[in-house]
């Protein structure tokens, strides 16, 4: 008998055979997300700022934490008076204006009045103005809701600076400025 070796071809197996190719989860190590130091540092401080200072918007808002002793008056009145601009005026459609460096003296103007510690109390606008002369303007002074109680008032037309006012003047109707 001759020696024949017959190959065979490889059989099927019930166990599958192991692969060469690793998962994508066995060939590269696990990522870490890794941010900077300074970032978390920085939205911590971001985030801890906003929440003190809505604490101390919300608190200084409640009018339980006014101090004792402290006014509550609800009364008010409307400030009145005049604003003069000696020179400097122009004729307009709707009566006169400040020119040139009193532009800002106009109908609309703003007119803030503070209490005596330079708190807001309320805001108005300059009247109308009519022709003061040959280039003068005055203007009606006219701010309602200002709450009674302060020691003194302080009037600001426009940025051009507090005038102060007595009380007693304020809530008379006496108010009266002059610029030019």
């Amino acid at each position: 008998m001759t020696d024949q070796t017959i190959a065979q071809s490889p059989q099927p197996s019930d166990q599958p055979a192991a692969s060469p190719l690793l998962t994508a989860a066995q060939s590269r190590p696990a990522r870490t997300l890794s941010v900077p130091v300074w970032l978390v540092a920085g939205l911590t401080g971001f985030a801890a700022g906003a929440a003190a200072v809505g604490l101390a918007w919300g608190l200084s808002s409640d009018s339980s934490s006014a101090p004792a002793g402290a006014s509550t008056n609800t009364e008010t009145f409307t400030l009145v008076g005049s604003m003069t601009l000696t020179s400097g005026a122009v004729d307009t459609k709707s009566g006169c204006a400040g020119s040139s460096g009193y532009s800002d003296i106009r109908t609309g103007a703003g007119v803030t009045v503070y209490d005596e510690s330079g708190k807001v109390l309320a805001i108005g606008a300059l009247g109308p103005g009519m022709t003061q002369g040959v280039d003068g303007c005055a203007f009606t002074v006219n701010v309602a809701k200002v709450p009674k109680g302060s020691k003194f008032y302080q009037v600001e037309i426009s940025h051009r600076g507090k005038i102060n006012l007595s009380s007693n003047d304020a809530e008379a109707g006496l108010f009266g400025a002059t610029l030019g």
